[in-house]
């Protein structure tokens, strides 16, 4: 149990008397001992969707205004107790990242106090409860998950992978140039492709007769896309290139060449696309209004790693390409799927890498020249290189509202302002920046700010933050676009007696 000062338990508590319930946040007090089974449920749900805070004997907004709502783990002790027994042994797996952070308040009739707070964090597995079932959390409540759902979840969160499935192929056609090179960089003894296969992982005979994995097949077949179309996924590249800074929609795009699609086995897929893209940027954009001719700057490894990642990370058991689309003024790279584990937009440039598909990831590396070394180490570098480049950092977006879901990373093709390293700087120390705060920091007068800050919205580095009003306004990067106190946040970890 972690017991915070006063000083910052009143600002939580002053957080939490004003806030709503939410997909992160439930309010529950502990009346009788039967709650106990309900706040594992919510748990359990919290874990298996983004996370969240059980806040106890902090009663919900029907009940009360105010410290009215504030009655305090004394109300029924015996009920903490029993749940802080039960989440380390009811749930399956274990979820191990739960903490209790007590809160010292004034209680409702006067009294001194404590309600506590149980912290979730978004698991990168899929829990359960012993003898419950499997919870996922709604806009407020919770329900139990279908087989279905539970599945999704598992393959979305990583768990499970499409790479690894049996798939209905002969192996036939994947003896190819590609396994050849394979088998001679691999080291692989000689023998028939099937038990080589069998040995290193990649073919699966639990149903009788060995099949290739879904994996061996993105590897080594000719034409991986075409073979698996017939099983409802897709495994290409388009690449599109557009006159301009966005895409028309209409009868006549604003393409300024023909699509094109880049297939083969993955190795090929990755050194096409890399090319490509290469060579498009090496003859620039003349920008249609002025003759200008811009170039592109983004370091060369930064695109390479960019196309890698989206191609040894997609969701394979989804039916759409990864699409680079080439602007004037930036790269996109869609990879469809959505984060996995843990990875959210906010932490991935520090949290390291997640393999969806670890069968893949470790395979390629086995090529003479493989793409990848498979170090956990490719986008931090992507963000060292763009900013040694003097450019704005990469900027991933994640999008589960799309017909498929896709994570789609953006190299922006400007030059950085110098002011800009002061004013990342202060948001990473005060997570929001105001016109006044940027008029000290640049030196410059609140007309001249409010242009900075508007171009920068314009490049989407930052976003206003919603809720406020024109006179108030503050901005932050566009992780962190929605407003309200983290109760999350690791900063319970600092100045906290535990």
């Amino acid at each position: 149990m972690i017991d915070l000062v006063p000083e910052q338990a009143a600002a939580r508590i002053a957080y939490l008397l004003t806030a709503h319930e939410s997909r992160t946040l439930e309010f529950k007090r502990m009346g009788d001992n039967k709650i106990v089974r309900k706040l594992l449920e919510a748990i359990c749900a919290f874990a298996n969707t983004e996370g969240g805070v059980l806040a106890l004997e902090v009663a919900d907004e029907k009940q009360g205004k105010g410290v009215a709502r504030l009655y305090g783990v004394q109300e029924n002790p015996e009920a903490l107790d029993e749940l802080t027994r039960k989440v380390r042994a009811q749930y399956h797996p274990p979820i191990e990242t739960i903490r209790f952070v007590r809160l010292p308040c004034t209680l409702r009739d006067g009294s001194a106090g404590h309600v506590v707070l149980v912290q979730v964090p978004q698991s990168d597995k899929v829990h359960s409860i012993v003898d419950d079932g499997t919870w996922t959390r709604l806009t407020a409540g919770n329900r139990e998950m279908t087989a279905a759902e539970i599945a999704e979840l598992s393959y979305r969160r990583g768990v499970r992978s499409a790479e690894s499935e049996p798939v209905p192929i002969s192996l036939d056609l994947l003896v190819t140039d590609t396994w050849k090179r394979f088998v001679t960089a691999r080291g692989l003894k000689s023998g028939a492709m099937a038990d080589q296969l069998y040995r290193i992982g990649l073919a699966d005979k639990s149903g009788g007769d060995l099949l290739p994995r879904r994996a061996a097949v993105l590897l080594f077949a000719d034409e991986p896309g075409s073979l698996l179309a017939a099983h409802g996924s897709r495994a290409d590249i388009r690449l599109m290139v557009y006159d301009g800074n966005a895409a028309q929609a209409g009868s006549t795009p604003n393409l300024r060449k023909p699509p094109v699609t880049i297939r083969g086995p993955l190795i090929e897929q990755i050194d096409k696309a890399v090319r490509s893209v290469l060579d498009e940027l090496v003859r620039g954009v003349t920008l249609s209004q002025s003759g200008f001719k811009a170039r592109h700057a983004y370091p060369e490894r930064v695109v390479k790693e960019a196309i890698v990642n989206a191609v040894i990370h997609r969701d394979y058991r989804l039916n759409r390409d990864i699409f680079i689309r080439i602007f004037d003024n930036r790269i996109e790279v869609e990879s469809p799927g959505a984060f996995p584990g843990t990875i959210t937009e906010t932490n991935i440039a520090t949290a390291g890498s997640k393999a969806r598909n670890p069968l893949l990831a470790g395979n390629l590396r086995e090529f003479s020249e493989p793409p990848n070394i498979d170090a956990g180490e490719g986008v931090r570098m992507m963000f060292a290189e763009m900013s040694a480049a003097k450019l704005y950092p990469p900027r991933y977006r994640q999008n589960l509202e799309a017909a498929v879901e896709n994570v789609t990373v953006t190299l922006l093709n400007h030059e950085r302002p110098s002011v800009w390293d002061e004013v990342g700087g202060w948001l990473d120390q005060h997570g929001s920046i105001a016109n006044a705060d940027l008029c000290r920091i640049a030196n410059v007068d609140t007309l001249k700010a409010s242009r900075m800050l508007g171009d920068w919205v314009g490049e989407g580095v930052l976003v206003p933050m919603t809720g406020r009003g024109k006179r108030n306004m503050v901005y932050v990067k566009p992780q962190h676009a929605e407003e309200g106190f983290d109760l999350l946040s690791s900063e319970f970890d600092n100045n906290a007696d535990k």
